[in-house]
């Protein structure tokens, strides 16, 4: 059995690649084909609305993409330079192959394994838990600013989003606590307490001044896409004064990154969450939907589209 796969290795690799993109491929159509929000009739028309009169705007929102990317890749570059120096170019391969490998895997954890395989065996482990640095820098960055989001509405819509519930809390606690006494008594417990402090103890060896680059390059990011979707605001003729609006797309990216799901409809739920959260404003569902589905189709479909070709050439990385 060993000696058929062997053989057959390079025939078996090349089928998986060519798997992995066409699911890629048919995952973005689907998403595109059978959107309940958004149909791909009103999305054309949208579009044209959006640059019949300023078509030079693609451009600008293209730019916004371009740099919301270079950061991404400057912040991987910068924590797989630990281990091994990459080049930019290297870090933008392995940034959008990832990308494209994690499309239909829950929370995008295919990523991990995708980013691990262009280094040496020895190195994976340490380089899935460099990219887990990365995800973390990014997810802070998200939460931080989106409880600033979430105080801002509470205290100017007077939503009561903080009221305490009894029954709610008690609940909560009974549901964690449950969860807990299973995870303990199966060992889950005990193995992710060992695998943490793994986890830390490499993370401490980490210079400061890696781990400050990473965070500045997440919060620039953040930035970055926060205010191209603003900008997607003002385009679609949104009248609100800023604060309210970039609160509001603030709370929107942290209840959508606390949302458990597979890549692949991360829009769909930024899309549903958005709605909500814009609707205390009053704004129009299609406008929120056709936003959420350009900021996707920029800043997720087209690099995925990209990191295929990187898929389909990568090489293992011989071991030394």
């Amino acid at each position: 059995m060993y000696n058929i796969l062997d053989k057959y290795k390079q025939a078996i690799i090349f089928l998986l690649k060519l798997a992995i993109v066409a699911g890629a491929f048919y995952f973005i159509f689907q998403q595109l084909a059978t959107n309940q929000l958004l149909s791909l009739t009103q999305l054309k028309q949208q579009i044209a609305v959006l640059f019949s009169k300023n078509s030079w705007l693609l451009l600008l929102l293209l730019l916004f993409t371009d740099v919301n990317w270079i950061l991404e890749i400057f912040k991987w570059k910068t924590l797989a330079s630990h281990e091994k120096k990459i080049t930019f170019f290297e870090g933008f391969e392995q940034c959008l192959a990832s990308l494209t490998v994690s499309i239909i895997t829950p929370n995008r954890i295919g990523e991990y394994g995708a980013k691990a395989l262009y280094f040496e065996k020895k190195q994976r482990k340490k380089i899935m838990v460099l990219n887990m640095i990365g995800n973390l820098s990014q997810l802070t960055v998200t939460m931080v600013f989106g409880i600033f989001g979430i105080f801002f509405l509470s205290d100017y819509f007077e939503i009561g989003l903080f009221s305490f519930n009894m029954h709610k809390f008690l609940l909560t606690v009974s549901v964690l606590l449950l969860l807990f006494l299973i995870g303990k008594n199966s060992g889950i417990i005990k193995n992710l307490k060992e695998y943490a402090h793994k986890v830390f103890n490499y993370s401490k060896e980490l210079p400061l001044k890696i781990l400050t680059k990473t965070f500045g390059y997440a919060v620039f990011r953040y930035l970055v896409f926060s205010h191209q979707f603003y900008f997607f605001l003002r385009l679609f003729k949104v009248d609100a004064d800023y604060i309210t609006l970039i609160s509001l797309i603030f709370s929107t990216y942290l209840i959508a990154s606390i949302i458990p799901s597979l890549a692949i409809f991360d829009w769909v739920i930024k899309g549903s969450v958005a709605v909500f959260i814009f609707g205390l404003i009053h704004i129009n569902p299609l406008t929120i939907v056709s936003i959420t589905t350009f900021m996707w189709l920029l800043n997720f479909a087209i690099p995925t589209l990209i990191g295929s070709i990187f898929v389909l050439n990568f090489k293992m990385v011989a071991d030394k």
